[in-house]
């Protein structure tokens, strides 16, 4: 019980997700069985839709923005500001990260941090290295399963396939990306923007409820 009670947010967030996705997979698949029925095709197996560029595209598409925009926001909220909100850090505290040459011999340090000057500056930044890593992996594959399916899809009409290094310019790719970009960083600024003069209770996203809305920082 204890394992579970402490990894409780990580363990909600991921069946959220798996039941997020397996509702995508199977709608996903009804369409595309609709669209088969449509054109006199015969209807594609649940096998063959998990595997398909349509699938993989759509869910990389998404997980695309959302790394893009987590890795962003990590960078950005470590080099900007917003006064009076929980997801800014305090720019009137002191450095947090100042001497982590001193701070790697404090008890329960990562041991990476004893290994020298470069490997404490690459994990300094490890965080949001990773994401933007997530992102440019998602992007490719975007990016490379709806080339997949664009190909198909001129096929079906006997039309000349772009080649996937040619679609990188194709106009539908970047309105698909776009289309999700803008969101994610609306949805952050008005986060951002919402955390100065609202509150959630207990929640580390938020202020203390009895902040003032000048508070900066949790």
């Amino acid at each position: 019980m204890r394992l579970l009670k402490d990894n409780s947010l990580t363990i909600v967030l991921l069946l959220l997700f798996a039941g997020s996705i397996i509702g995508q997979w199977l709608t996903g698949w009804h369409v595309a069985i609709e669209d088969a029925t449509r054109h006199g095709q015969a209807a594609i197996s649940l096998g063959t839709y998990t595997a398909s560029s349509e699938f993989l595209s759509s869910g990389f598409e998404n997980w695309e923005s959302e790394f893009l925009q987590m890795s962003a926001y990590v960078v950005l909220t470590a080099m900007l500001i917003q006064r009076g909100s929980s997801e800014s850090k305090d720019p009137d505290s002191p450095a947090r990260d100042a001497d982590l040459a001193e701070q790697a011999m404090k008890p329960g340090a990562p041991a990476i941090l004893r290994k020298g000057r470069w490997a404490r500056a690459l994990y300094a930044r490890s965080l949001g290295i990773a994401l933007f890593f997530l992102f440019l992996l998602s992007f490719v594959m975007h990016w490379t399963q709806s080339a997949h399916a664009a190909a198909a899809e001129a096929k079906e009409h006997g039309d000349a396939a772009v080649s996937t290094l040619a679609y990188l310019g194709d106009p539908q790719l970047w309105f698909e990306s776009f289309q999700n970009w803008q969101s994610e960083f609306l949805s952050t600024a008005v986060l951002v923007l919402l955390s100065i003069v609202l509150r959630q209770k207990e929640s580390p996203e938020s202020k203390p409820v009895a902040a003032p809305h000048a508070h900066t920082g949790d």
